[in-house]
């Protein structure tokens, strides 16, 4: 997970050789953490045991890609592409530069827009808008007020139409109002090797 509020240029990258720091990088994970604690989810990245929980909620037709939001170190990212997303069909947004620039880094052949994703109509591009098999959302959105829960909600139908999306919390009950939004909210898994424990939803609109 990872930072919500700051406001950033767009960069759009498909990557170079990867990293050797790997994905992970609880350090980076930490020190964001260390300067906003209450706009990152958690102390340190996901655990595998939520990301391979994710990965089996996943969605997709061969031609369909798969946006995931707040993708911090990329962990949830590598995961999605082990568990079988081409490079070229994984689609990350990012807020914090030093994040999106190790994305960059680690995941060769992603693309990775720098970018707040309730702008997501702008950022994603206009080939994969309507093509989104699954949205992965990493945001802390129980920490925003209704009104900027809404608009992450209506950005990601911008562009997958229908569709809702998954979202990862280390909430006990929904971490959205989920009727207020009209949406309909189901805990598709839940992991208590995480660290906090956490679980996996979707959400889809009333009737989709």
């Amino acid at each position: 997970m990872t930072k919500m509020f700051q406001s950033s240029g767009t960069q759009i990258s498909s990557v170079s050789p990867a990293d050797k720091t790997g994905t992970a990088n609880p350090g980076m994970f930490f020190r964001r953490w260390l300067a906003n604690p209450l706009q990152m989810g958690s102390v340190v990245p996901s655990s595998p045991a939520l990301c391979r929980r994710v990965v089996q909620q996943v969605r997709r037709t061969p031609d369909e890609a798969v946006l995931e939001l707040g993708a911090g170190t990329g962990v949830i990212s590598r995961a999605l592409l082990e568990g079988g997303v081409p490079a070229e069909r994984l689609i990350l947004v990012e807020i914090v530069p030093d994040m999106a620039a190790h994305l960059r880094r680690v995941l060769p052949g992603v693309r990775v827009i720098e970018g707040d994703a309730r702008r997501l109509p702008e950022l994603v591009p206009a080939p994969w808008i309507g093509r989104i098999g699954t949205v992965v959302c990493g945001i802390p959105l129980v920490l925003l007020p209704v009104a900027e829960q809404r608009r992450f909600i209506d950005a990601i139908a911008a562009v997958a139409p229908a569709r809702g999306f998954l979202h990862y919390s280390y909430c006990a009950t929904s971490p959205l109002p989920a009727r207020r939004h009209g949406l309909l909210a189901k805990r598709e898994a839940w992991t208590p090797l995480n660290f906090p424990p956490a679980s996996v939803w979707r959400y889809t609109p009333t009737g989709g």
